[in-house]
């Protein structure tokens, strides 16, 4: 940390939780360690085809190529 209170956090750990260079984050004490992330997204729930399907309020980045091979890795096992 610098003696402004920034700090950087590592190109390695930003990707891991999607963001991106110059992006927002939200920070929160959380017992005494501060939690670091992605902006929190309003949502709403809407029914489509009567299916219940949740909407962001607001454009969301595309994911990387690489978490979705994750995500689908992970549902695969």
């Amino acid at each position: 940390m610098d003696s402004a209170g920034r700090v950087v956090i590592p190109k390695s750990l930003r990707e891991a939780i999607g963001l991106g260079d110059g992006g927002e984050i939200e920070i929160q004490l959380v017992d005494g360690a501060l939690l670091v992330a992605p902006p929190t997204v309003r949502k709403r729930i809407e029914e489509h085809d009567g299916r219940a399907t949740i909407v962001a309020e607001q454009e969301l980045p595309p994911l990387p190529d690489q978490v979705v091979r994750d995500v689908l890795d992970a549902i695969r096992r």
